[in-house]
Protein backbone atom coordinates (compact mmCIF):
# COMPACT_ATOMS: atom_id res chain seq x y z
CA UNK A 1 0.00 0.00 0.00
CA UNK A 2 1.84 3.68 -1.68
CA UNK A 3 -1.76 5.61 -1.36
CA UNK A 4 -3.05 8.80 -0.55
CA UNK A 5 -5.78 9.45 1.81
CA UNK A 6 -8.76 11.61 2.29
CA UNK A 7 -6.15 13.83 3.92
CA UNK A 8 -3.80 14.00 0.62
CA UNK A 9 -0.91 12.70 2.83
CA UNK A 10 0.67 10.00 1.54
CA UNK A 11 0.90 6.46 3.54
CA UNK A 12 2.52 3.41 3.83
CA UNK A 13 2.16 0.05 5.49
CA UNK A 14 4.42 -1.64 7.78
CA UNK A 15 4.62 -4.54 9.50
CA UNK A 16 6.39 -3.75 12.92
CA UNK A 17 7.59 -6.74 15.44
CA UNK A 18 8.76 -6.06 18.62
CA UNK A 19 10.16 -8.83 20.88
CA UNK A 20 9.20 -7.60 24.24
CA UNK A 21 6.22 -6.01 25.64
CA UNK A 22 6.42 -2.36 25.21
CA UNK A 23 4.60 0.59 26.01
CA UNK A 24 5.28 2.26 22.06
CA UNK A 25 3.34 5.24 20.76
CA UNK A 26 3.27 4.88 17.08
CA UNK A 27 3.28 8.09 14.99
CA UNK A 28 0.63 7.24 13.00
CA UNK A 29 -3.32 7.37 12.40
CA UNK A 30 -3.76 3.57 12.00
CA UNK A 31 -2.17 0.68 14.30
CA UNK A 32 -3.59 -2.92 13.93
CA UNK A 33 -2.37 -4.95 17.01
CA UNK A 34 -2.06 -8.20 14.96
CA UNK A 35 -1.00 -10.00 17.91
CA UNK A 36 1.24 -9.70 20.94
CA UNK A 37 4.03 -8.08 19.72
CA UNK A 38 2.83 -8.11 16.23
CA UNK A 39 1.68 -4.44 14.28
CA UNK A 40 0.34 -3.32 11.28
CA UNK A 41 1.14 0.15 11.07
CA UNK A 42 -0.09 2.58 8.66
CA UNK A 43 2.07 6.17 8.48
CA UNK A 44 3.10 8.75 6.21
CA UNK A 45 6.99 8.36 7.56
CA UNK A 46 9.30 6.61 5.75
CA UNK A 47 10.70 3.48 7.10
CA UNK A 48 13.95 4.82 8.74
CA UNK A 49 11.91 7.47 10.50
CA UNK A 50 9.20 4.89 11.62
CA UNK A 51 12.29 2.82 13.00
CA UNK A 52 14.21 5.45 15.03
CA UNK A 53 11.38 7.09 16.47
CA UNK A 54 10.51 3.61 17.69
CA UNK A 55 13.19 2.85 18.59
CA UNK A 56 13.90 5.82 20.98
CA UNK A 57 10.83 4.25 23.01
CA UNK A 58 12.47 0.95 23.61
CA UNK A 59 14.70 -0.21 26.02
CA UNK A 60 18.48 -0.69 24.15
CA UNK A 61 18.20 -4.15 24.31
CA UNK A 62 15.04 -4.92 22.25
CA UNK A 63 14.76 -6.80 19.27
CA UNK A 64 12.15 -5.33 16.60
CA UNK A 65 11.26 -5.08 13.26
CA UNK A 66 9.97 -2.46 10.59
CA UNK A 67 9.37 -3.76 7.49
CA UNK A 68 7.17 -2.42 4.56
CA UNK A 69 4.26 -3.89 3.00
CA UNK A 70 3.60 -3.68 -1.01
CA UNK A 71 0.87 -6.00 -0.87
CA UNK A 72 -2.02 -7.32 1.75
CA UNK A 73 0.11 -10.12 4.01
CA UNK A 74 -1.69 -13.59 4.19
CA UNK A 75 -2.44 -14.56 7.55
CA UNK A 76 -3.65 -17.48 10.05
CA UNK A 77 -4.82 -16.89 13.47
CA UNK A 78 -4.42 -13.25 14.29
CA UNK A 79 -6.65 -10.82 16.28
CA UNK A 80 -9.98 -10.69 15.69
CA UNK A 81 -10.81 -7.77 13.15
CA UNK A 82 -7.08 -8.14 11.30
CA UNK A 83 -8.98 -9.14 7.93
CA UNK A 84 -11.32 -6.38 7.95
CA UNK A 85 -8.82 -3.94 8.54
CA UNK A 86 -6.29 -5.44 6.06
CA UNK A 87 -9.21 -5.45 2.96
CA UNK A 88 -10.11 -1.61 4.25
CA UNK A 89 -6.18 -0.95 3.18
CA UNK A 90 -6.23 -3.07 0.09
CA UNK A 91 -9.45 -3.34 -0.91
CA UNK A 92 -10.04 -6.25 -3.53
CA UNK A 93 -9.97 -5.92 -7.12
Amino acid sequence: MNAREDDGEARQAYLVHIDHAADVTFPAKRVFVLADGLYLVVSALSRSRLYHRIKRQLPPDTAFLVAPLADAPKFKGMASGALTFTRALWPSD
